[in-house]
């Protein structure tokens, strides 16, 4: 059995930490195991090729708008299999380059296989057994899979397997009305597919604010169907003929017929192959590896950051808790992970940009201040024809701490980085938006104007 000074688990934000510890000891041993495609999931099969094919939807969608500037254009041709490869090319050639990086790294070895824990920091790999002095989880989520009557038989994709699709469906049925079933859904909606987004939750995109999600709904509708309230109960096939049957609020079923179903119900911890348990890592019910604010395990020496915590399944997460357990891991300097601010994005069009609180969480907790700003009423969101978006802050009356922000609109996920910055300044205020100047006419004085427009929460 072959011994290592460190053990990462994964081949994303975690080997940031490998690179700084073996920049500040050359004589570490390091073991990297990753049972998929290295790179980790953000570029393989998440964030980068997602945001490659999202792009092109986008231009799609700003065309097919273009007639209300003025503009008299169609569109002749959409290149599916041409987008498709781009991305993948990209995808492809960045992941074997890592890949080679790892293999031929002096003091690393690469397993490039499925790990599993079989004893106190003891490793399975592969057909090899590895033991490690510290060990590094980041070995990410993957598509749940929920146990609908006829779904396997009939067949999916998940959103890694959309990324390998070459030819578009005509019809798609996507199960699951949260983020990964929006920014798909409109994918293909804008590549030519008739879309049906079947969510069982009450609200479109549950974690927003309602009035957001509510605008999001409204402005995708415009290009695929969208049904709340619908929980997808079986799944049938005649021929090549897929129908996804769900059952509404009122229990009465309903068919939907298709040619492909996007399976988006949201994530699920990698525990069941990993088996952290076997050397005394504590997980909770649905798997995910439980830590404290330092990222440590229950295991001592053992540390986990990024999807498999399954707290914020976002990549600058994961990358802000790798250099926590830097710091903790191989540092005199002792850190905490700070979540008071973690911001998100949705990459459809509109976007939507949210961070800190909703306004019913921050109501419990504080007095607050509420304020609204359309871009429709500033100079540029006028020029835009922007209507219907805008920007929603919440602030702590009497010190205008920021406790939350949620835009949904265009640039959504550039206009909130100013706020997020704030609110990681000692005091987290708004007074350096009011002391600051904001370039007229452009869609920044949305954010501005949204602080000088506080007004008191009604209870």
């Amino acid at each position: 059995m072959k011994e290592y000074d460190i053990i990462a688990i994964g081949s994303g934000s975690v080997t940031s930490v490998v690179t700084q510890a073996l920049s500040r000891d050359d004589t570490l041993s390091v073991a990297i195991v990753e049972k998929d495609a290295p790179g980790g999931i953000c570029l393989t099969r998440g964030c980068i090729p997602s945001k490659m094919i999202l792009y092109p939807a986008e231009l799609v969608s700003h065309i097919k708008e273009s007639s209300k500037f003025g503009i008299d254009v169609d569109i002749k041709n959409i290149d599916f299999k041409k987008i498709m490869k781009r991305m993948r090319d990209h995808i492809d050639e960045q992941s074997k380059n890592i890949g080679n990086s790892l293999k031929q790294s002096e003091n690393l070895d690469f397993y490039h296989t499925t790990g599993k824990f079989i004893d106190d920091y003891t490793l399975k790999v592969g057909e090899e057994k590895i033991k490690g002095d510290k060990i590094l989880i980041c070995s990410g989520s993957e598509p749940l899979v929920p146990p609908i009557k006829g779904l396997e038989e009939s067949g999916y994709f998940t959103s890694e397997g959309l990324l390998h699709l070459t030819e578009l469906p005509k019809r798609v049925v996507v199960i699951g009305g949260g983020y990964i079933g929006a920014e798909f859904g409109f994918f293909l909606s804008m590549m030519g597919s008739d879309v049906t987004i079947l969510g069982k939750r009450e609200q479109f995109v549950p974690g927003e604010e309602p009035e957001i999600s509510d605008v999001l709904k409204k402005k995708l509708s415009k290009h695929m169907k969208i049904r709340t309230d619908h929980e997808v109960v079986e799944v049938k096939k005649k021929g090549n003929v897929k129908l996804a049957i769900a059952e509404d609020e009122n229990g009465e079923r309903k068919g939907f017929k298709c040619d492909g179903i996007l399976l988006a119900a949201g994530r699920k911890s990698t525990s069941e192959y990993l088996k952290p348990e076997r050397s005394g890592i504590e997980t909770d019910d649905k798997g995910w590896i439980k830590v404290n604010k330092k990222m440590e395990t229950s295991k001592e020496n053992i540390w986990a950051i990024g999807d498999a915590t399954g707290k914020y399944m976002f990549k600058h997460v994961a990358n802000k808790e790798s250099e926590i357990v830097y710091y903790n891991a191989f540092t005199e300097r002792e850190r905490e992970m700070d979540y008071h601010a973690v911001p998100h994005a949705l990459f459809t069009y509109p976007e939507v940009a949210s961070v800190g609180m909703v306004e019913e969480e921050a109501d419990k907790e504080h007095d607050i201040l509420v304020g609204y700003y359309p871009y429709s009423d500033t100079g540029k969101g006028m020029a835009m024809m922007a209507e219907d978006y805008f920007i929603k802050v919440i602030v702590e009356k009497g010190t205008y701490r920021i406790l939350g922000v949620h835009i949904v609109g265009p640039q959504a996920s550039t206009l909130i980085q100013e706020i997020i910055n704030l609110m990681y300044t000692q005091d987290q205020t708004a007074h350096p938006i009011f002391r600051g100047m904001h370039i007229h006419p452009a869609l920044s004085e949305v954010v501005e104007r949204a602080f000088y427009n506080l007004h008191s929460h009604n209870h």
